[in-house]
């Protein structure tokens, strides 16, 4: 079908008449043609922007990406705040979880779901940022550990930055801990790197364990640091032994050793490698 259009309608639909204009105008291809064009731009615009599939949701299917970023604002910030200590995914849901019942969530999330608790990695930094803060800020770093030697040495400079920094420090010792409970549980057939996040979410615990009595002390003034310590070093080889076996009394009094000679294993490291560094100072 085609419509004659006057030039009036040809200057209205069309902006502008020209010489030459075509006096007849195929109003339904014409209007095909726009529509053609409307969807084909719709359809750019709602393709993924990082990996360019087509969107059918307010998420992307195969990356997870939304169609639509919010603008950053207060709201958006306090949401993020509100994820991080939320109790069914947040840290607060995995210090519940890690207080009742160590051993069995750090299994699930190795063998079944890693996203019912917080990443280890982050779990042990932020706990260690925690603590650090509290002792600095309440003054308590030699109430816990204290080297008493030549104020000269690397040794002593070793121990010093360790005394000053045991939330970091403690997440190097883990290493050493990590070596000796594959060594003690090796029939588990478990990797350095899964005992590692095991003793992540552990040693952030402790890390957890010494902030809440730093704070007590620096309010109240009692010394409870060495308390803490006997708490942190109770937690710790329950939550190993149950990690592994929690019907087994043998596996606490592994995990025990394991722990104990963890601690022993890296300080010789540290009054090692303090030597060493004195003698090629000296040499």
């Amino acid at each position: 079908m085609k419509f004659f259009l006057c030039p009036f309608l040809q200057e209205t639909i069309f902006g502008r008449t020209r010489e030459g204009f075509p006096k007849q105008v195929c109003w339904p291809l014409l209007y095909r043609t726009k529509l053609t064009t409307k969807i084909q731009t719709e359809k750019q615009m709602t393709n993924c922007k990082s990996c360019n599939i087509e969107l059918t949701s307010k998420y992307c299917p195969n990356c997870g990406q939304s169609s639509q970023l919010k603008r950053i604002d207060g709201h958006y910030i306090v949401h993020e705040i509100e994820h991080v200590l939320h109790f069914e995914r947040g840290i607060l849901y995995t210090i519940r979880e890690l207080i009742a019942n160590p051993g069995q969530n750090v299994r699930n999330y190795l063998s079944e779901n890693r996203s019912r608790l917080v990443k280890p990695i982050i779990f042990i930094i932020v706990t260690s940022l925690i603590y650090s803060t509290c002792s600095h800020f309440f003054h308590i770093e030699g109430d816990y550990i204290n080297y008493s030697g030549s104020k000269e040495s690397s040794t002593s400079t070793i121990f010093k930055w360790i005394q000053g920094h045991y939330g970091y420090a403690n997440i190097i010792m883990g290493v050493f801990i990590a070596l000796w409970t594959k060594l003690f549980f090796r029939k588990y057939k478990l990797n350095i790197f899964e005992i590692l996040i095991l003793l992540c979410f552990v040693i952030g615990m402790g890390m957890l364990i010494y902030a809440v009595f730093a704070i007590v002390q620096g309010l109240t003034h009692f010394k409870v640091m060495q308390v803490a310590g006997i708490i942190g070093f109770v937690y710790s080889t329950w939550a190993i032994g149950q990690f592994y076996e929690k019907g087994r009394a043998i596996n606490y009094v592994k995990a025990f050793f394991a722990y104990i000679l963890g601690m022993i294993t890296f300080a010789l490291t540290a009054i090692i490698i303090g030597i060493i560094t004195d003698l090629i100072i000296k040499y």
